[in-house]
This record gives structure tokens, sequence and C-alpha cells, in this order.
């Protein structure tokens, strides 16, 4: 007689502990405000819990379909974009960048210096499209406090000012050093933005509009956008900052933000929000080879293309990062084109698969899709930063205690 707790191969008691965890390990203290998660396998959502408050100022609960800010989770949505138009010819991943943006022909790498007085020499070979979707361009992001041209990006404001636009953010990086000649290390940074400004130039298209005609709309992402509309503000979270006491503090009201005007900026590699079910399609898209209730967004040999890993020698990332960031750990995973993916489950120090592959949101939100379970796991939350407590690490070992 089949078991009525079972269900996709997955003990539903067993992933009940996850509720009780954070209830007990975070929510209850103080330290998150809430949390929705959702575990799916074999194509079927086998298990979602919504608990705690989405709004802890007005004692708002939350709830399923409440809209998260998902952050640095845009980078794949917007590297599947990009590789839609791959599948076109429209270009090839090691076409120079300088061919679509005249202006990086002859991109500098710093020497000594700081902004505006920067001594340069010249990249030793020119950026190309594969550099920006794996991280190995040369480029950065000035909240990574790390070097003098990332000091640079912040007094430039290139990690979002009111008036920045794409436009803008490109003409800018065009007169500033890359911080190493592209291919040569792995650096979390803006490339993901750059690589959405290519979507607009080769599908010469807004990057919204084409979001929401090639994947938001075949997907049924109803919720997802680079805006919280009217409609929605109701279901819209508060977002929180941690403090060194373990308590959080208000970072982003719901009822005063930024998401709920037009943005000059589409960032590509951080401005959409949405919600758990809506992310939960498109992960589940990647996790069914492209496609998802007979809609396809990429082709099958794509997406194999692009959660493979794509550092040289099939290195894992502290063989060639130069800077330390946190959606993902380090050790045993490299990265593909828009992902990270494990290589090594022991050298990980985390349960899962060879092959599993994902990412996550400054504000702690993270997907992760592990092709030999058949599982997608989406958890959302909104806390900053998003390195502030493992709960990435401890929600694998119990999604991943829960398969029978």
């Amino acid at each position: 007689m089949p078991d009525a707790n079972v269900v996709a191969g997955l003990s539903l008691e067993r992933l009940e502990r996850i509720t009780r965890h954070l209830d007990e390990r975070y929510i209850q203290p103080g330290k998150l405000p809430g949390a929705v998660t959702l575990v799916a396998r074999h194509g079927e959502v086998v298990w979602v819990k919504a608990q705690g408050l989405m709004d802890v100022e007005r004692n708002k609960v939350a709830r399923r379909d409440t809209i998260f800010r998902i952050y640095s989770m845009t980078k794949p949505v917007t590297s599947i974009a990009l590789m839609q138009l791959y599948e076109q010819g429209r270009f090839l991943l090691d076409d120079p960048v300088h061919r679509y943006i005249p202006s990086w022909r002859d991109l500098q790498v710093y020497k000594a210096g700081v902004y505006p007085d920067f001594q340069t020499e010249p990249a030793s070979r020119s950026m190309t499209i594969r550099d920006l979707l794996t991280h190995m361009s040369g480029l950065t992001y000035g909240f990574l406090n790390r070097t003098n041209v990332d000091a640079a990006y912040r007094t430039l404001k290139l990690d979002g000012s009111r008036d920045l636009t794409l436009d803008t953010l490109i003409e800018r990086l065009a007169g500033l050093p890359l911080e190493f000649t592209p291919g040569t290390a792995w650096n979390y940074s803006v490339a993901t933005d750059v690589v959405g400004y290519l979507v607009q130039q080769l599908a010469d298209q807004p990057l919204d509009d084409y979001f929401r005609e090639h994947i938001f709309g075949p997907l049924e992402m109803n919720d997802t956008g680079f805006q919280v509309r009217p409609d929605q503000q109701e279901r819209f979270a508060a977002c929180y900052l941690h403090q060194p006491d373990n308590t959080m503090k208000l970072q982003d009201d719901p009822e005063h933000s930024r998401y709920l005007r037009e943005p000059v900026l589409l960032s590509g590699g951080g401005g959409l929000v949405s919600t758990v079910d809506d992310y939960h399609h498109f992960a589940q898209a990647l996790s069914q080879g492209g496609a998802f209730r007979g809609q396809r967004i990429i082709g099958r040999k794509t997406l194999e293309f692009m959660r493979s890993n794509h550092l040289p020698d099939n290195q894992d990332l502290p063989a060639l990062s130069i800077g330390a960031f946190s959606e993902t750990p380090y050790e045993g995973n490299g990265f593909g084109l828009g992902f990270s993916v494990k290589t090594d489950v022991a050298k990980s120090h985390t349960n899962g698969s060879v092959g599993e592959y994902g990412w996550g949101g400054l504000a702690s939100t993270n997907f992760f899709v592990d092709p030999v379970e058949d599982m997608v796991v989406v958890f959302m939350t909104q806390l900053m930063p998003s390195s502030s407590y493992p709960i990435r690490q401890e929600l694998r070992a119990m999604v991943h205690g829960a398969l029978v």
C-alpha cells in the first residue's frame, strides 16, 4: 500500500522539518521576517509553505503569492534571454563584446592609482560574450568594497542611482579599467547588466518587453517584472537589513519603495520582483530541458551547454575567484553560462548532486535544480545581505534528507 506521507519520492513529514527549523531558528527569534519555500519533484509541486510575516511593521502574514525582490536571481533569466538569441544565430560566444559595443574596443586593465587618476595597461585580449556570461569579464561591483576600481563604481553610482540608465552604465564602464584581463579570473560583477544591454541591442526591443514576450508570457509568470504594479502592491513584501546583533531593521518599505515606480535602469543583473510560483515556472522549465506546460523557452541542448562548468580546465570557483561573494558556496562549485554548477559534492560540504545548478539573490532568496533527482527548490525571503545566515546550505541538507 502506498505511503500517503510520501509524494514523488519525498517524505512530507521530513519536509516539515524545514517549517520547524525556519520558525524556531530564524523567524521566532526575529532574525528573518518570514519565508516561502517550494519543493517540486518529477514536475509536481510536492510541498509549499509560507510562514512568518512579509511586512513586520504592518503585521502582514507571508502568503504563497507574496511579491519578493529577487535581485540576482534575475541573472539566470537574463542569461536565458541572451542564449535564446544565440540559438537564432545572432551572435557567437567568442564574439568580442566591442563588435556590439564599439566604445569597448580598447579596454584597459588596472595597474595602480585611484579614480580618476588610474594607471592602466591594455588588456591582453578582447572581452568576449562568454566572459560576460561566466563572470570572467574583468568587470566588478561597487558593493564588493575590495579594490580601487570598485571604489570608482561607487563614486559613479554604477550599482544603481536614480538617474542611471543602461545606456549610461555602458558608457561609464567604457571609461573605467577592468580588474583583470578577460578570461583570466572570476569576479562577480555588473556583467549580467551588460548581457541585458546586449539582449536589447540584438533583439531591438527594450529588456522588459523582451522578457514579457519570450519568457514571462510563455511561462505564465504574470507576477514577475521590473516594477510592482498597483494591483500587486498589497502583496509586496518589506525588505530588511541584517544587524550585527542578529536582529533586522527595515531596509525598503513596500509602501514607499522605488519598485512602485517605473524603473529608469532595466537591470538584467538584479532588477526583477517575482513570486515563489512564478519563479518555479522558470526553474521547472529549466529542469524539464527548457519547456513548461508545452511552452519551450530554450532548446534542450542549449540548456545542457549552459549548465556545464565553463571555468577553464573544469576548475571550481576558489581556483579562479579574486573576491568573496555569497550567492553560492565556493568549494566544489564551478560556473556555467548564468548559473553556478556543482562539480564535486564532497568538496562542496553540502548534500546534493553533481550537476546541480542555480543561483541566489542579495536578499537571501535562492533556487536550485537537481537534474539527478529531478528536483526543483525555490526559497523566498527578504533579508540583506544573503551571507547573514547559512540558510541555503541548511535548506539543501533538509530537502535532500527528505528523499526516500
